[in-house]
């Protein structure tokens, strides 16, 4: 068996094809997290909504993003919308932000509809007695309580999310070794 291999290990630590590719993977990450952050919280509170019309188009569109594995996401999303109308062609790296945000966002949902409906039923009906506003007493007493709950699996949704994405140009960085 072969000994370690300084040179090899940072000829790959400091390869600019694999720098850059982690680079396009944070910044997917970052962007679809943000993104599905907005698009998870407004699904949330229309999930939480009393009205059939709102609640029942979240529910589905939850059901259906989570029931279906990104990658056949992806690809409906790259191969599938310009297949219905031509002007709905996206290059790699917006069918890739595009996904994988409707994809979080349907998970993100759950997990701040989680946070927002474990705050004590009684904690909103003190806040609205002292005569807080439904929008103060969601973002002084309720968000703030909701925010300890959502935190730990939004840190997993976060990893899983960091996994899923790659370098949507598909450039094939084993094909670019450094000398050894």
């Amino acid at each position: 068996m072969k000994g370690w291999n300084w040179d090899g290990f940072w000829g790959y630590f400091v390869n600019p094809y694999l720098l850059q590719g982690a680079l396009v993977t944070i910044a997917l990450t970052i962007v679809a997290l943000v993104l599905g952050l907005v698009v998870g919280l407004l699904l949330a509170l229309m999930r939480m909504s009393p009205y059939r019309g709102v609640s029942v188009p979240a529910q589905a569109y939850v059901w259906v993003f989570r029931g279906t594995p990104l990658l056949v996401q992806l690809v409906i999303i790259y191969t599938g919308l310009p297949q219905i109308d031509d002007r709905l062609r996206l290059d790699v790296t917006q069918s890739a932000i595009l996904g994988l945000v409707l994809n979080e966002s349907a998970y993100l949902s759950e997990i701040i509809r989680a946070g927002i409906t474990s705050v004590a039923i009684g904690q909103r009906e003190a806040a609205l007695s002292l005569g807080l506003s439904r929008w103060r007493t969601f973002r002084l007493v309720v968000w703030p309580q909701a925010m300890r709950i959502i935190i730990p699996p939004l840190g997993n949704s976060v990893n899983g999310l960091l996994k899923a994405t790659i370098d949507p140009r598909g450039d094939d960085y084993r094909t670019s070794r450094p000398e050894s």
